[in-house]
């Protein structure tokens, strides 16, 4: 399929994928981590957990040869970057403060335009990643769209009947969700599939997120592990229910040989990122040192480190 355009579009679609993976675990440990540490980590995770897990799965590795079901990164990018994200923010330990002290966003609107960016731009992550503009794209296009509207809709109703007011930043989470749910099934359900998978992604995830920080007290920022990490595990699982054709799914398996598949593959890859991730965690702290100091906490990251502030009133 890569010989019907140049192998330099293909070289830069695979580079925007190994670009936003660590940055998805930079929302795991934001305000507490050295900016040496960051880019020490960056470059021995993409290394030494991303690359081989890519080649695995789509550069024909053996779980490619075994017929591992992943289209846009459900094990590649999230079940990765969700795994490795809460090791490293367990590892790091909380901000001060938590989980008492609430960071809520400072901008809403800000996040809603970063949102809406990331949004339309998934797209080009999932219906690329056919390597084809055909039907295929197209469906996957749709579902991609399908989903994330309805992960964002039932994260809504939820938070809106749970703390009784629907919040702008919720919806956004929820979207997100429902895109990581159905990033590697995209390739195989249909609408009636991602309708499922967005009900799904909306529930799960958002509950996801209380289990990590209330009862693992876990301070995983941006909540990368129950979003990015619980949806990219369950959407590469689920793809063997909601691809059937019963469905009205485009799938071609047996559902119990090809579940046995995506399992196997999500174990291996969730245990290649925890042992990696954990290496990589002690090398930054015996060289770079990984956390700030509680004084350059409170001050701001954006002063300590890079000399900058976010807002001038002066």
């Amino acid at each position: 399929m890569q010989e019907d355009f140049p192998e330099t579009i293909f070289i830069m679609f695979q580079m925007t994928f190994a670009i936003i993976t660590p940055g998805l675990i930079v929302g795991s440990f934001v305000e507490r981590m050295k900016f040496s540490a960051i880019l020490l980590f960056t470059a021995l995770w993409l290394g030494l957990v991303y690359a081989p897990v890519t080649y695995w799965v789509w550069g024909g590795g053996w779980l490619a040869e075994m017929g591992v079901i992943d289209l846009a990164g459900g094990i590649v990018v999230h079940a990765t970057a969700g795994i490795s994200a809460l090791l490293l923010a367990k590892m790091l330990g909380p901000r001060d403060g938590f989980p008492k002290k609430l960071h809520i966003p400072h901008h809403p609107a800000m996040v809603m335009i970063g949102a809406s960016m990331l949004w339309v731009g998934w797209f080009g992550f999932n219906a690329g990643s056919q390597l084809a503009a055909n039907g295929n794209a197209g469906m996957t296009m749709l579902v991609t769209h399908i989903s994330a509207a309805v992960a964002s809709l039932t994260w809504m109703t939820i938070e809106w009947k749970v703390n009784g007011k629907p919040g702008l930043v919720g919806i956004v989470t929820g979207m997100v969700a429902g895109l990581a749910t159905i990033t590697p099934a995209s390739g195989h359900v249909g609408p009636l599939g991602a309708v499922c998978l967005g009900v799904l992604a909306g529930i799960v995830c958002y509950f996801g997120c209380g289990i990590v920080k209330h009862k693992l007290k876990i301070d995983d920022s941006l909540d990368v592990f129950a979003v990015h990490g619980v949806g990219g595990i369950m959407g590469t699982i689920l793809v063997v229910v909601f691809g059937l054709p019963a469905f009205g799914g485009l799938g071609d398996f047996e559902m119990l040989p090809q579940l046995g598949v995506q399992l196997t593959a999500l174990g291996v890859v969730i245990l290649w990122s925890a042992v990696a991730t954990f290496i990589i965690v002690l090398l930054c702290k015996c060289t770079t040192g990984l956390r700030v100091s509680v004084e350059v906490e409170h001050t701001g990251l954006d002063q300590s480190e890079h000399g900058e502030t976010a807002y001038q009133f002066e």
